[in-house]
């Protein structure tokens, strides 16, 4: 009975022996299995990381680009907004000058305005000094009739005014200032006509071209304006106001007729008279050349 004893012992010592051996391999395959899945989930984990990262990679790459894009924009905004300024500015400077051009416009425009009612207001007056002229034409005629006839004087209606023509032999002894009756009283006549008017008169004194030298008239230029002042003098002396006449010598140097005779000397030997609108701005020495 007892070596059958040992023998079921020793059964049962390989039987716990086998299934140590069991479990331990069941371990050990359990640890291998469990080692595998982890490195696989490791190996996946990382694919996925690289994947992110490549990802998150070109999405840097993209905001770099899309940022020194905006970086460019913004450079090209700023160039954009300082053109602008200086547009601005440049406006702003001609706005000014339009401005200042405007202004100088009206100005000229208001000086014009003002320049042409003055212009018409002396046209008007202008013509109303011609009709004047006109009837004092008519009325010179008639009252120097008889001088005219006799060749004492003459008598023209020009476009711009009168010219009373006379001869200096008419008016003053040779070689004097002084006037005779005959002149007296033939100015004293064209007096009448010249005081109630409003035109000029301006009295223009001519001699020959014959030399004079004394001690009150070295030349013919004394001559002629002293002549030219009696006339003045005169009508000054009959109301004619002093203000609207002018006393000029022209001596010899506007003669009507050739000196090489004695009758052409005896024509510029004269006085005229000249009646011309006060808004007439021509100077005497055209008017005597006409």
């Amino acid at each position: 009975m007892q070596p059958q004893r040992k023998l079921s012992d020793l059964d049962r010592m390989h039987s716990a022996a086998r299934a140590l051996c069991a479990v331990l391999l069941l371990v050990v395959t359990s640890s291998a299995c469990v080692t595998r899945k982890t490195h696989l989930a490791t190996l996946d984990e990382l694919s996925q990381v690289k994947s992110e990262r490549a990802r998150l990679a070109d999405r840097v790459g993209l905001l770099e680009a899309s940022n020194e894009s905006l970086s460019s924009e913004r450079k090209g905004l700023v160039n954009s907004v300082e053109d602008l300024r200086i547009d601005r500015t440049n406006l702003e400077k001609e706005r000014k000058a339009l401005q200042r051009d405007i202004a100088s416009l009206q100005t000229e425009r208001d000086t014009l305005h003002g320049t042409l009612q003055t212009r018409e207001a002396e046209l008007q007056k202008r013509d109303q000094e011609m009709q004047n002229l006109r009837g004092t034409y008519d009325k010179l005629v008639t009252d120097l009739e008889s001088e005219v006839a006799a060749g004492q004087i003459q008598i023209e209606q020009l476009r711009d005014g009168i010219r009373l023509n006379m001869p200096s032999e008419v008016l003053f002894p040779s070689g004097s200032t002084q006037l005779s009756d005959t002149g007296i009283a033939m100015l004293k006549k064209v007096s009448v006509r010249l005081r109630d008017a409003t035109y000029r008169v301006v009295v223009q004194g001519h001699t020959d071209n014959v030399p004079i030298e004394t001690l009150r008239f070295p030349s013919n230029w004394e001559l002629a304006s002293g002549r030219a002042t009696q006339v003045v003098r005169l009508f000054q002396g009959q109301g004619v106001q002093p203000e609207r006449m002018t006393g000029v010598s022209y001596s010899e140097y506007y003669p009507v007729a050739d000196n090489a005779t004695a009758d052409g000397r005896a024509h510029n030997r004269r006085i005229e008279v000249r009646l011309l609108p006060s808004t007439e701005a021509k100077d005497e020495g055209n008017s005597a050349a006409e």
